[in-house]
């Protein structure tokens, strides 16, 4: 696929990302093997791996995120109980069709059971290929899980380095990386500051599909990508709606199909918080570029993850983080939206939905699946929803 040229209307930005989040066979990764021969790309599954190795040691980082609505489930229902999340089965499915055969391996993190198991499935179907089940601390100690968690980050260095023919992955690669990462999430802290500031200048949906498209473009290219958009969405001549302000939380891997987030907007909520796509927020700030670059990601990751189910929290803490997010984001209600079957996700659900109506936040639940929204019985929920806050 061609780069955005300078001057690109934001139609076109929003088109663009939008075929991007679409690519479940990848035509833009195989694109981009196809001008850099030798080179290759490895996928991974959310919520979080950290891409900056990947990139420093010269591959593509491809986000996997199932596929969607557009992939009908056939094999993949193999191999999962149907009681189970839609995502690994879709993942299942893209990778015996072919459309992941670009791929030239896979990295699982851990988030749960069915993404573990998913990682032993994919060693046995693609024994050529790559695959790395990556596990995270869960104590937050820099003596405790900061030692472990550095062991994994130099094992995956490694594991790279004998993949790309044996050439070291230095410490200024790294740090090159992190620099270009830094720049990346410095662009989505600010379209998303832009939107708690002018929701109508820059819609949910479109940001949505702005970060999806990083999953597979190259973080240089996604970078233009994202300054473009937010010029090009500040000089539109958008008008101001007098819409409810919404939080949405419950998003863990499964991401929703993109027609489901457009449904909310129709019903009249205008979402100024979110907690989709969080491998590109995560870290929540910029990583230290000096010093020991792989030390520096340790510390990112032990001090300033975003609170999501995938991370450790000490029991009364659930909820806290949100409470002050829509506080500052001046949302005045919260939608909790979760994917069908997602334990993590519902096991974290009650805990935070408490702590929001303990701080006098309207809130209303829905659950979906990747592959089908629900879209009127959601439309008809939510629209109720905003006119109740907006009638409060």
């Amino acid at each position: 696929m061609d780069a955005p040229v300078v001057g690109e209307s934001l139609e076109s930005i929003v088109a663009r990302a939008e075929d991007l989040t679409r690519d479940v066979r990848l035509d833009a990764v195989r694109a981009w093997k196809g001008e850099h021969p030798g080179k290759k790309a490895i996928g991974y599954l959310p919520v979080y791996v950290p891409r900056e190795i990947i990139h420093a040691a010269g591959m593509l980082p491809v986000g996997i995120m199932g596929g969607g609505d557009q992939v009908e489930i056939v094999k993949g229902d193999a191999y999962f109980q149907s009681y189970l999340c839609h995502l690994p089965r879709s993942t299942i499915e893209l990778g015996l069709d072919g459309s992941l055969d670009v791929l030239d391996g896979m990295i699982f993190p851990s988030t749960c059971d069915v993404i573990r198991n998913l990682s032993g499935m994919w060693q046995m179907l693609f024994p050529e290929k790559y695959v790395r089940y990556f596990d995270v601390p869960q104590d937050f100690d820099d003596r405790v899980g900061g030692e472990f968690y550095e062991r994994e980050l130099r094992s995956l260095i490694d594991d790279l380095a004998g993949l790309g023919g044996g050439e070291k992955v230095t410490d200024e690669a790294l740090r090159r990386s992190i620099a270009l990462f830094n720049e990346n999430r410095a662009h989505v802290r600010a379209i998303y500051a832009a939107r708690v500031k002018t929701p109508w200048l820059v819609p949910t949906s479109e940001v949505y599909l702005l970060l999806r498209a990083g999953n597979v473009l190259p973080v240089e290219e996604h970078n233009s990508l994202l300054g473009q958009y937010l010029e090009a969405a500040r000089a539109s001549a958008r008008r101001p709606m007098d819409l409810a302000r919404v939080a949405l939380r419950g998003t863990f891997c499964e991401q929703p199909p993109i027609d489901l987030v457009r449904t909310l907007e129709r019903a009249g909520c205008c979402i100024v918080d979110d907690d989709w796509v969080l491998a590109a927020r995560w870290p929540k700030d910029d990583v230290a570029v000096d010093g020991d670059p792989v030390k520096s990601l340790v510390s990112a990751f032990l001090h300033r993850s975003p609170e999501c189910p995938s991370v450790y929290l000490a029991e009364g803490k659930k909820g806290e983080a949100l409470v002050a997010s829509v506080k500052a984001c001046g949302a005045e209600g919260v939608i909790f939206a979760a994917p069908s079957f997602c334990d993590p996700a519902l096991l974290d659900q009650p805990m935070t939905q408490a702590a929001a109506k303990a701080a006098g936040i309207p809130t209303s639940a829905f659950l979906y699946s990747e592959n089908t929204g629900q879209f009127q019985s959601i439309r008809e929920q939510a629209g109720t929803f905003a006119d109740s806050i907006k009638l409060s």
